[in-house]
């Protein structure tokens, strides 16, 4: 069991990584466009030579088994070391451990054929392509079961046609992984979709526009339309109708790894505003002796510290061996709790931060734009929440009875049936 301190080999690692990523990678953020553009020639001259540093220090994918290269850290080291990688889009995929590809490579690794972990797995881990994952569509958003890309046999293979929503990445995608309903007449809702690998060059596939949001270096959500794209049969991942457990393979964990990386921007944002209200005067003192200051600084470091043991008692429980399905309630709580903690301080930084805060050159409006995406990728905040209810109530049971057992007079009325019954 972790017992709130670190073990020091590897707060070693993580000390390291701390100073490598505040002097190394977030100046990236100011100069190179998506961190997904790995074919920029600023990426190629910036960040390869910090990916190389990265290996040779032995943390390179550190998500994965030693089967497949990795360290097979486990979730509770992901969560220490994502609080430093998360402070700069260029993090992750400095380390190797970039989303969506993080989960991708999961699903490859679990249901991929030898062929296809050759030909997308190896080069996948390596970062020498990046891959989409496309699940949503332009009318059901989140709701997968309102998936209407379909995948028919023809011949000795399938052809896929629809349209899917919020793709991202797919313009510097070497490959989908592509969520489409074969089986319309399963009786389960749930065992109507399958999972399928597609290599982006193949015919039909065409991006209809790319969508961007405020803190984004460029436009990299698609709206993709798929034509007649002829997928051979060896593609399908799992069996037909099991696209729903494919996707476990990946859901649960890559929304851990959101609040993980969350916990970092929290943080960045809460040291940069304890830093200027220490530095700023007004009415004639430092900021921060402004009792409202003081109440909103306490505020931030108590709820990021609450979050913070949250994600980490949910990845302590993820590497005791318990399924994610398992814990869908503590991966629910941590998913409601990261966009709340996320948009209060990163809103609080802006606010303290005066005028300059509201401008681009620092990065507040960028963070409480993201506490938006982060309440909207993986299941909107209010599906999270019905998963939280549900799952607690679950552990209750009916009372037939009127009145309440723990209504005063009925427990007193219970207790002296008790003594009555003793003698």
């Amino acid at each position: 069991m972790w017992s709130f301190e670190t073990d020091p080999e590897f707060q070693k690692e993580l000390d390291w990584i701390r100073d490598f990523v505040r002097e190394n990678v977030e100046p990236l953020d100011h100069v190179l466009p998506s961190q997904w553009n790995i074919h920029d020639e600023g990426f190629k001259r910036l960040v390869r030579p910090l990916q190389a540093k990265v290996k040779e220090r032995g943390l390179w994918a550190c998500h994965l088994g030693p089967h497949l290269g990795g360290k097979g850290y486990g979730q509770l080291k992901l969560a220490l070391m994502n609080e430093q990688l998360g402070r700069s889009r260029f993090g992750p995929i400095t380390f190797g451990t970039q989303a969506p590809d993080t989960g991708n490579s999961e699903i490859l690794a679990h249901f991929g054929t030898p062929e296809q972990k050759k030909k997308w797995l190896e080069p996948l881990l390596n970062n020498e392509i990046v891959s989409c994952y496309a699940m949503t569509e332009p009318q059901g958003g989140a709701d997968p079961l309102m998936i209407q890309t379909t995948a028919e046999q023809d011949g000795d293979g399938w052809v896929i046609n629809g349209e899917k929503w919020f793709s991202s990445n797919a313009k510097f995608a070497a490959f989908y992984i592509i969520m489409v309903k074969t089986e319309p007449e399963a009786n389960d809702p749930y065992r109507r979709q399958s999972m399928f690998i597609v290599d982006a060059k193949t015919p039909g596939i065409e991006i209809i526009r790319d969508y961007g949001y405020h803190g984004q270096a460029e436009p990299e959500h698609a709206h993709v339309r798929w034509t007649n794209v002829r997928v051979p049969p060896e593609n399908l991942l799992g069996g037909r109708g099991d696209g729903f457990a494919v996707a476990q393979t990946r859901l649960g964990g890559g929304r851990l790894h959101h609040a993980m990386r969350a916990i970092a921007e929290s943080q960045k944002c809460l040291d940069m505003t304890c830093e200027r209200v220490v530095s700023r005067q007004t009415k004639g003192e430092p900021l921060w002796k402004q009792q409202m200051v003081q109440e909103r600084i306490a505020d931030a470091w108590i709820q990021l510290r609450q979050f913070r043991l949250m994600v980490l008692e949910t990845a302590w429980l993820a590497d005791q061996g318990r399924d994610w399905r398992d814990l869908r309630q503590e991966v629910s709580a941590v998913k409601v709790m990261m966009t709340k903690v996320l948009h209060d301080i990163s809103s609080m930084a802006l606010h303290l931060h005066g005028s300059l805060g509201i401008t681009t050159d620092v990065p507040f409006s960028d963070h409480l734009m993201n506490s938006f995406m982060i309440g909207l990728a993986d299941g909107p905040t209010e599906v999270h929440k019905s998963v939280v209810a549900r799952q607690l109530l679950k552990q209750y049971k009916p009372n037939p009875e009127m009145f309440p057992d723990y209504v005063r007079w009925k427990a007193q009325e219970k207790q002296a049936q008790r003594v009555k019954e003793a003698g």
